[in-house]
């Protein structure tokens, strides 16, 4: 009797997942479901919603306003954001990162006395005195926040208090004005223009750039996300978590510092009075843009438009006239209400749908 020897079985080979792009999302398995027309967008509306505001808001307002289409007011809006997207730019960084910079205000304004202190010795000093010190206030809140794990809330509301009061110190409590010397190349760099449109927003568009591309195309962007999004596992992976979260509070002093630098040279003066919640503004906008306040999740254009959105918000009130700049605050709290809650269906949605 033969007996039948059976066939070897064979397997049928497993499904391949994509390779990850280095300029895309991690790569989704094969058999992992796509995500809902509704998921994408959700997503969508995250991360652009801001952009729609805007364009909708700036439409409008330029069929009810003439003057507000007008370059000259384009021109206006941009050189006064462009201060405010500096700041914006660093604290974007930090919040991805599950963070918060409460001392970018006072050091914005600490950064434009040093600024027009050293002006009288030049260009150089002029920059780097006002970045050599607002960074080390940076790295001093990172050191204290990744190092010493203490509350990012407490250490900046306490370096808030301490550049302020550094600044009262260097003014001899706001009684002496430091001046940019008249024709000084620093001076120019606040005060020129390149068809019409000043060197800060030429500046805060590079810095834009490069956040972008940093967020986007390398390793370090995608550890910050990482950190925000879990910094306990982002540890098991091995990343530099603390490492990561000094340099984005360093960096986050030093564009305040230079966005100072910036203002000294646009007004030719080192002002005391100036950044007074400006580190509300920062994180109106960033928040406005589509930034996670939970961190793991945001982008640099998302606040830009933010910074924009707010600042034509601010132009639109001074257009109507019968209205103060204060409402500029209850119109910023409004949206930012909105957003949050929005985040928070979209969110929701994007895990149901």
């Amino acid at each position: 009797m033969n007996e039948t020897t059976p066939a070897p079985a064979v397997r049928a080979p497993a499904p391949r997942t994509p390779a990850a792009r280095p300029d895309g999302p991690p790569p989704r398995p094969a058999d992992a479901p796509r995500p809902t027309a509704g998921q994408r967008a959700a997503e969508l509306l995250q991360r652009q919603g801001v952009l729609a505001v805007l364009l909708t808001v700036v439409i409008a307002a330029s069929f009810i306003y003439p003057t507000f289409a007008s370059l000259d007011n384009a021109r206006g809006i941009t050189i006064q954001a462009s201060f405010l997207a500096v700041v914006a730019l660093g604290m974007t960084l930090v919040i991805i990162t599950g963070g918060i910079d409460l001392s970018v205000g006072s050091v914005f304004a600490l950064g434009g006395v040093l600024a027009a202190w050293a002006s009288q010795y030049g260009f150089l000093p002029a920059l780097l005195v006002p970045l050599a010190v607002c960074g080390a206030i940076g790295l001093l809140n990172g050191v204290l926040i990744a190092r010493g794990t203490m509350a990012p809330f407490i250490i900046t509301l306490a370096t808030l208090l301490g550049a302020r009061g550094l600044l009262l110190a260097l003014t001899d409590e706001g009684a002496t004005t430091y001046l940019v010397p008249k024709d000084s190349a620093f001076g120019e760099l606040g005060q020129g223009s390149v068809w019409g449109f000043g060197y800060p927003l030429l500046v805060a568009l590079v810095l834009f750039g490069a956040g972008g591309l940093v967020l986007q195309r390398t390793s370090f962007g995608q550890t910050l996300f990482a950190v925000g999004g879990s910094g306990d596992a982002a540890t098991l992976m091995g990343l530099p978590v603390a490492r990561t979260k000094i340099l984005v509070y360093t960096l986050s002093g030093l564009l305040a510092g230079l966005a100072g630098a910036l203002n000294a040279a646009r007004l030719s003066s080192g002002v005391t009075i100036v950044g007074v919640g400006m580190e509300l503004d920062a994180i109106s906008a960033v928040v406005i843009g589509g930034t996670l306040l939970i961190g793991g999740a945001g982008s640099v254009s998302g606040t830009l438009w933010g910074v924009l959105l707010l600042a034509v918000i601010q132009n639109l009130i001074n257009q109507i006239g019968s209205l103060n700049s204060s409402y500029q605050s209850v119109v910023s709290g409004g949206f930012l209400i909105v957003v949050v809650v929005a985040q928070r269906y979209l969110a929701r949605s994007r895990r149901t749908t």
